[in-house]
């Protein structure tokens, strides 16, 4: 049985009880045990092709705090761009979707063709304003966003300010800077002092970003202007790769070499400042590239063997990249996975990562597979290319289901089909003696098609006939094989 002055004291004990829930000692108790925002940053290289790191092959330029960031994360050995030049895989990275359902289809403002056998569509130049960005989405969250660097998806009414970056340093409508070295003459940016590099520079905001938005979530889009034209690099650096440079390896431009050690020295001291502020283990950071490595001209500046071709091709050495995703305390530390992925994947994992919520998009979330879980599974990956460009495309569609890739060629229907487990390098084609799967790919491509709306080319009047071959018929068909 209670007595008054029990009753008395449990009465005390309740009401300070309820003074220490309701006060801001508690609350900020309370807070402090709530789990911290996740911090993203989306790293894209230029034209970085997908053996053009120490941690991916290559034997000549030296990727130091790269490989760190793979051995510290995962690197997908099969990861895929969403096209094989760079706008559509940008609009399709901050977007979750295909380029072809976005209907950016070619780099802006892309390559005319005014005699060739096709006329491409009236595609879109721009990334759409009717679509949800990754930057807006986080933006409702509460997330700080810059996009840092590169932008190529259109003019000023389209610049990274209307697609929900509160900050664009560097981000305008062309594809390229006019100088890698100060003055840079990019209207976006404010000119640095003579002889500053431009990857020095874009870090060198990257890291002011992150420190003014230290208490706070952030995403940070660091689209860096290298590796592409013009290859250039700091003159040292540039010497320093002189010196072990060896015509006999595929991988030998110096000056290339040290554009990439200028993207190297980017990821070190990012990844240094998120250390000095005490936010490494509550930051995401994916690293990846927009296409394959550019092996134009005649010394081009880098190699993607084995894989064939490069940048603007429809095969492999075009759309084959790295990428490195590093998840503190969540990811498997150095391991990699060879599960074919592409870009389309990176926004429903950053979501689905920082505990967000999706957007409906083409993509998958990649967290299962970061965390070594087996419960990814999806049944092909798409491109769609109805353009033509020097890197030897033609307009085409191509689908890859498990380790088999069929290529189909828009001016004649042709189709090409080879096994990248065995063959990477796609130099047996074997459609010829594996019809019923070259049939069954061709189908489930055309049908992909039509579900996001492809727009597809159509024949050119202007374009000479040759006398040995027909134009195409008019209308895309599946033919019997």
């Amino acid at each position: 049985m209670s007595t008054p002055s029990s009753r008395l004291v449990l009465r005390s004990l309740g009401l300070l009880l309820a003074l220490f829930i309701l006060s801001p000692v508690s609350a900020s108790f309370a807070a402090s045990t709530r789990p911290k925002p996740l911090n993203l940053i989306l790293i894209l290289v230029d034209d970085l092709g997908w053996s053009d790191l120490s941690c991916t092959g290559s034997r000549f330029y030296e990727t130091p705090n790269i490989d760190r960031l793979a051995k510290d994360g995962v690197l997908f050995s099969q990861a895929y761009s969403a096209c094989t030049v760079c706008s559509p895989t940008r609009a399709a990275l901050l977007t979750g979707k295909y380029p072809a359902r976005l209907r950016v289809t070619d780099w802006i403002k892309g390559h005319a063709a005014p005699k060739a056998k096709l006329t491409v569509p009236d595609w879109t130049q721009h990334l759409p304003h009717s679509e949800i960005t990754l930057a807006e989405h986080l933006k409702t969250a509460g997330y700080a966003t810059a996009s840092i660097g590169k932008w190529h998806l259109g003019g000023p009414d389209s610049f990274p300010e209307q697609h929900g970056f509160d900050l664009n340093v560097g981000g305008y409508d062309r594809g390229q800077p006019p100088s890698f070295s100060a003055p840079y003459q990019i209207p976006t940016l404010t000119e640095g002092p003579p002889g500053e590099f431009l990857t020095d520079r874009e870090s060198r905001e990257a890291v002011d970003f992150i420190q003014a938005n230290q208490h706070r979530p952030f995403f940070l889009y660091l689209p860096h202007y290298a590796v592409h034209e013009p290859i250039a690099g700091k003159p040292d650096v540039v010497e320093k790769y002189k010196r072990k440079a060896d015509p006999s390896n595929p991988h030998h431009n110096p000056t290339y070499a040290a554009l990439i050690e200028s993207v190297d020295d980017s990821v070190g001291r990012i990844r240094a400042a998120l250390a000095r502020l005490g936010l490494s283990d509550q930051t995401m950071i994916v690293f990846t590239s927009d296409n394959g490595g550019l092996i134009l001209g005649k010394n081009p500046p880098t190699s993607n063997l084995p894989l064939r071709a490069g940048k603007g091709s429809s095969y492999d050495g075009g759309v084959r990249v790295p990428l490195i995703v590093h998840w503190p305390r969540k990811a498997h530390p150095g391991t990699t996975v060879s599960v074919p992925v592409m870009s389309i994947d990176l926004l429903p994992t950053f979501l689905d990562a920082a505990k967000l919520p999706p957007l409906a998009v083409d993509g998958q979330s990649l967290v299962s597979l970061l965390q070594g879980k087996q419960r990814f599974s999806r049944e092909a990956l798409y491109w769609h290319y109805p353009h033509y460009h020097p890197g030897g495309a033609t307009p085409y569609g191509a689908i890859r289901a498990g380790d088999f890739k069929l290529i189909e060629w828009f001016e004649d229907q042709h189709v090409e089909l080879y096994n990248l487990k065995s063959d990477p390098g796609e130099q047996r084609d074997l459609s010829k003696s594996d019809l019923k799967r070259t049939a069954a790919l061709r189908n489930n491509l055309v049908a992909w098609r039509r579900s996001v709306g492809a727009q597809m080319p159509s024949l050119n009047p202007n374009a000479p006939i040759p006398p040995h071959r027909p134009l195409m018929p008019s209308v895309w068909t599946t033919p019997a094989l």
